[in-house]
């Protein structure tokens, strides 16, 4: 665990940082800030630790000006000799609020409960990730431009998406072509894969979009897609044709 110290007293600084390595060795105090104006100067240039200890009443001010100056979104545990600011403290990311002198029970009870957060919210963490892999979100309409207008395009309008020059367009039902700021592979992410399919490194195609679907060489599959009239054939590659088949007959 990083952490870092903000207090103005030397002697409560190499106190605290005592108790905390009878707490937990492991903890590595990775800077002591006294004042404001060095708080929020350390935030701007460096990562942000673990865990902040924060006295109150620093040298040139009191440490709540820190949050009304950055956006600080660790858990801070407060140590102070007031007990007015307890309400105040617990407005912002604290964790706890200790009264000096700080004593090893109370300060274990407060690196405890940090812990028990921490778990708690990698434990969101990661079940966040697994319910966006698991249920990703769809885009349901894309932007294009259009000489100097902009105008979106329902997914349901899309008959494909193509590379072609090196860029990245749209087909719709009305036969036109845009441009999008999208590759092919972001593309595959963002729509729906029931509706939607890869048949090559170059063309994704709408379901509803496929009129008609032919045998052709090299056991690979051409598709005629409704309203395409460009020279370029879209074929399903021969290694795709049993994953497309499958998707057709889903």
């Amino acid at each position: 665990m990083k952490v870092l110290i903000v207090e103005d007293e030397q002697p409560a600084v190499r106190k605290l940082v005592r108790l905390l390595e009878e707490v937990d060795p492991a903890i590595v105090i990775i800077g002591v800030l006294s004042s404001v104006e060095q708080v929020v100067n350390w935030f701007s240039v460096n990562t942000p630790p673990d865990l902040v200890f924060m006295d109150i009443q620093l040298e040139d001010g009191i440490s709540f000006e820190v949050f009304d100056l950055l956006e600080i979104k660790i858990p801070v545990i407060f140590t102070t000799a007031y007990d007015e600011y307890a309400l105040k403290a617990f407005k912002v990311n604290s964790v706890d609020y200790l009264l000096k002198p700080v004593g090893l029970e109370e300060l274990k009870k407060a690196v405890d409960k940090f812990n028990a957060i921490h778990r708690l919210n990698m434990g969101y963490t990661r079940l966040e990730a697994i319910i966006k892999e698991l249920y990703p979100v769809r885009k349901e309409r894309f932007m294009v431009k259009i000489g100097e207008h902009y105008r979106s395009v329902p997914v349901s309008a899309i008959r494909c998406f193509y590379i072609a020059e090196r860029s990245t367009f749209i087909f719709d039902d009305t036969g036109k072509n845009h441009p999008v700021d999208y590759s092919l592979d972001k593309i595959g992410q963002l729509v729906d894969p029931a509706l939607f399919f890869r048949v090559n490194r170059n063309f994704i195609i709408a379901y509803n979009s496929i009129g008609d679907i032919i045998n052709y060489s090299s056991n690979r599959l051409k598709i005629i897609l409704y309203g395409w009239d460009k020279k370029e054939n879209i074929l399903v590659s021969r290694e795709r044709v049993a994953l497309f088949k499958a998707w057709i007959d889903r």
